[in-house]
């Protein structure tokens, strides 16, 4: 199989509970001579490794396996996305999974594009919160955004909602629009799936959306990094990820209107997401460093400092003193019960 349609990427360390349910989801379709999938052995030390290799000689003509010293999720990605030999790649992580009626639709969709002489840069499906006890599972949509099974570029894309974006759960790429971005993410650091969902879109020339709950994104488990006490341990490596996601963003009038528009939108929410957590961690050092993180945005460039700081969430977030930061705090309580993002 030497150029397969799909590469799937999983990077996976101490997921051995839970790989071979993603890998069982993967190659329970009829479609599996269009795929290839890499598992991303990350210097795990429980049974991820051997499970992995059990995993290859059970699906020798679908599944390699790369064992590698620990380098993070980034790491991981970036190993994955090397080896890739398909035509298309997405990143799975080793506790989500895919579903079966939309995988098919998804490899069917990706065949057309194959035959065509231009085939789509970027495949937007919907993704699905699993949260653990949780009986309804909230779906992210974009069908009031894009019009599905149609292509489309950048200015065909409708306003984002507020709490609506395109994370690496909704992408698929075109193998070559993500090499060609340059991207290499940052080893040893949690929330790189921002910086994923992110650099390469200049590069896009081309979308399409299918409205189907493709990805299932595991959530709710013990030990996870989305998890709130997580995050506001490692809300440094958010504020990382941040200026590093700043430092990616076009100028106006580079890049389509609707690009631009987008990656202000994203940028914001993802400012939103690293204030959020420091204002969270009640430490006043905290409280400045989120000062700052607006003040670095403006130094980078003050026409996208004054367009992320226009958007209404950026205001927000933004309120001054003691009742700013509790409003915030009892938002984010009543957001995370309605959507179980943690």
């Amino acid at each position: 199989m030497d150029h397969p349609l799909l590469t799937f990427v999983i990077p996976a360390y101490n997921m051995e509970t839970y790989l071979g349910r993603c890998v069982g989801s993967l190659t329970s379709t009829e479609y599996t001579d269009r795929i290839e999938v890499i598992i991303v052995d990350d210097g795990s030390s429980d049974g991820t490794a051997h499970l992995a290799d059990v995993l290859a000689r059970k699906f020798p003509n679908i599944i390699r396996v790369v064992h590698q010293t620990n380098k993070g999720h980034g790491g991981a990605v970036n190993t994955g996305i090397d080896r890739a030999r398909g035509l298309y790649v997405k990143v799975v992580d080793a506790d989500d999974w895919v579903g079966a009626d939309s995988l098919r639709r998804v490899i069917e969709t990706l065949t057309k594009q194959a035959e065509s002489p231009s085939p789509v840069d970027l495949l937007v499906t919907d993704y699905v919160y699993d949260k653990v006890g949780k009986r309804v599972k909230h779906v992210v949509r974009f069908t009031n955004v894009m019009k599905t099974n149609k292509l489309l570029g950048w200015n065909d894309l409708g306003h984002f909602g507020i709490a609506q974006y395109m994370i690496m759960h909704a992408l698929t790429f075109r193998t070559e629009v993500v090499r060609a971005s340059g991207m290499r993410l940052p080893e040893h650091t949690f929330y790189v799936d921002f910086i994923y969902s992110y650099q390469p879109f200049p590069w896009v020339t081309s979308i399409m959306y299918l409205d189907t709950p493709f990805y299932h994104y595991f959530i709710g488990r013990d030990g996870q990094s989305v998890q709130t006490d997580v995050m506001i341990r490692r809300v440094d490596q958010l504020r990382r990820v941040n200026r590093l996601m700043t430092l990616a963003t076009p100028e106006k009038g580079t890049v389509p209107d609707g690009l631009y528009r987008y990656m202000i939108h994203f940028l914001a929410i993802n400012s939103l997401v690293t204030s959020v957590f420091l204002i969270l961690s009640k430490d006043p050092k905290n409280y400045e460093a989120k000062q700052q993180l607006w003040k670095d945005i403006d130094a980078f460039s003050p026409r996208i400092g004054h367009d992320v700081r226009h958007k209404l969430i950026s205001r927000a977030i933004n309120l001054p003193g003691h009742t700013g930061r509790l409003i915030i705090r009892r938002g984010y309580r009543v957001a995370e019960r309605v959507v179980g993002f943690n």
